[in-house]
């Protein structure tokens, strides 16, 4: 599978359907079928005090890990709706320079259990935790439990 194109592709989908991404500075994703980075620019997401906002970089963090929820689901087959039902966030240090968003998939069994209340409920609930660094420094972590549904017809 050509993850790159399949980045783009999803990239260019995201900014139809949610146009404030295309006021925050995000730049072409990094994908490899269990990781995505989402990276954007400082500059559109500043606040008073030449640092990123909080409320930018809380947008991104969670964007992130809708669309780790909603990739890995489209690749499965499936076009879910998916929701961020509960999120914690800590704030670790300011961001001063453009930034970027990591997430990963979590362990099979947590995969496994996903999966299996998909096809037995057509809703599941997936635990993320999203990264936002600026190089090597983790700036906010968000913990957050993203939900997905058969979509209703």
């Amino acid at each position: 599978m050509d993850y790159q194109t399949t980045a783009d592709a999803f990239l260019a989908w995201l900014r139809t359907q949610i146009p404030l991404i295309n006021h925050m500075g995000v730049k072409p994703l990094q994908y490899d079928g269990r990781s995505l980075v989402m990276a954007a620019e400082l500059a559109p997401n500043i606040n008073d005090k030449g640092t990123g906002f909080g409320g930018s970089l809380a947008t991104i963090a969670t964007l992130c890990g809708w669309s780790m929820v909603t990739l890995y689901r489209r690749e499965q087959g499936f076009d879910n709706d998916v929701v961020i039902h509960t999120s914690e966030l800590e704030y670790l240090s300011p961001v001063t320079g453009d930034f970027a968003a990591h997430v990963s998939l979590p362990d099979a069994e947590a995969l496994a259990t996903f999966d299996a209340k998909m096809t037995e409920r057509g809703k599941g609930r997936l635990a993320l935790e999203i990264e936002i660094r600026q190089q090597d420094t983790v700036a906010l972590r968000l913990k957050g439990n993203y939900v997905a549904m058969e979509k209703k017809r």
